[in-house]
């Protein structure tokens, strides 16, 4: 008895639709997204904000991002490697310097929305 591999027909390549380019590359999962990102009815028009940490080998980012039909908008961002500044030398990419990181970010939305002296 012979193996016969079962082929598709070129009306199944006509019809295929292809999957976002994120969503193939396994980046992006955008059902949970539409759930983070959706906004309520009475609130339209209004940006939601999302606070972002993401950790890498040696630096810590932070940024605060709203959602537009055009894309992502940062507000602001904040990095590790900013902190030497601050006093703080060692220790980049560890707990404390990603809580100090977070406290810089605030004080750069303060500072981007002309809120920090009050």
């Amino acid at each position: 008895m012979v193996f016969i591999k079962p082929t598709k027909s070129r009306a199944y390549f006509k019809r295929y639709q292809v999957k976002f380019r994120r969503k193939r590359a396994g980046k992006t999962d955008y059902r949970a997204r539409i759930r983070l990102i959706n906004q309520d009815k009475n609130k339209y028009g209004t940006p939601k904000y999302r606070f972002v940490v993401r950790f890498t080998n040696k630096d810590i980012i932070t940024q605060i991002v709203s959602t537009s039909i055009a894309g992502d908008m940062i507000l602001t961002s904040a990095y590790a490697h900013e902190l030497p500044r601050y006093g703080l030398d060692v220790g980049l990419s560890n707990y404390s310097a990603a809580y100090c990181t977070g406290l810089l970010l605030a004080r750069y939305v303060l500072k981007t929305l002309e809120m920090d002296e009050e």
